[in-house]
């Protein structure tokens, strides 16, 4: 099993390192990988399986270490159905993180808004997701090693961990609103009408990731929770044109206001276990 090799690779790299929490950046975010503690490198190459991005804004590489007091392991970038390689890669990669010790998933990403009043630079916790790729990353055979057939999506965005977002948010003074995403293939951004429809389906943000994460994820059993930095106002709802280079520029400057968060929310993670014990 190409999941179980890299598990494999990941804790023979670091002896006595077990993760915790795994966590995937999003385009212009790779930044917040340096602020991990202890931090040993991973080429994706040298995982086998994992993925090899080819977009810009995301190095592929896997960075082990610490970060708010938890030990993890963040991918340091991401594959995307537009770039044509399925969904093997992205798959292998989530369920490594999982063998190699992790139960929960922090994913991240950029996004265009569908709410006029949540510009660029907010961040945005998923609450619930609308999947428009026109594929579901567990099509084909079961592996029912890492889960059922037929797995619920109620609640794939965990309500406990996003509540523990929020407040953490509240105490680090960071603007924090919540939303729904929607997962659209790319690479071609939205059209004015194809935002019109996302926002009567009832999605607050768009995005071209993510959503297969997610999926993957639950289905191995992981707990989710997601924060989009939102980089420009979907097409239409704003002035001027929106491209990729917008989109890495927006994520960088709110990137210090994503690590705060995530720092902040990782040490949380102890204190709310604490209380519960």
């Amino acid at each position: 099993m190409t999941a179980a090799r890299a598990a494999a690779e990941i804790l023979h790299r670091v002896p006595g390192f077990r993760p915790r929490v795994g966590i995937v950046l999003g385009s212009g975010l790779g930044g917040v990988a340096d602020r991990i503690e202890g931090a040993t490198v991973m080429p994706y190459g040298d995982l086998p399986g994992f993925p090899l991005p080819s977009v810009e804004g995301h190095m592929g590489r896997l960075v082990l270490g610490h970060l708010g007091g938890q030990p993890v392991a963040c991918m340091q970038g991401r594959v995307h159905a537009y770039e044509g390689n399925g969904f093997d890669a992205l798959k292998t990669a989530v369920r490594a993180l999982k063998l190699a010790g992790c139960d929960t998933l922090v994913l991240t990403c950029a996004a265009g808004s569908l709410r006029v009043e949540v510009g660029p630079g907010r961040l945005m916790a998923i609450s619930d997701h609308i999947n428009m790729l026109g594929a579901n990353p567990l099509t084909g055979p079961n592996e029912d090693s890492f889960g059922p057939r037929f797995p619920s999506m109620t609640d794939a965005w965990d309500p406990a961990l996003r509540a523990l977002m929020r407040r953490r948010a509240l105490e680090l003074n960071i603007d924090l609103v919540e939303g729904v995403y929607a997962a659209y293939p790319g690479p071609s951004f939205e059209t004015p009408a194809e935002v019109r429809m996302l926002k009567v389906l009832g999605a607050d943000a768009v995005g071209m990731s993510t959503v297969p994460e997610c999926i993957v994820a639950r289905h191995c059993g992981l707990r989710v929770v997601g924060c989009a930095v939102i980089t420009n106002l979907g097409v239409g709802l704003g002035d001027g044109p929106v491209d990729h280079d917008q989109t890495l520029r927006a994520a960088s400057a709110a990137a210090s206001d994503l690590e705060r968060l995530l720092t902040g929310f990782l040490d949380g993670l102890n204190i709310d276990e604490g209380r519960r014990s």
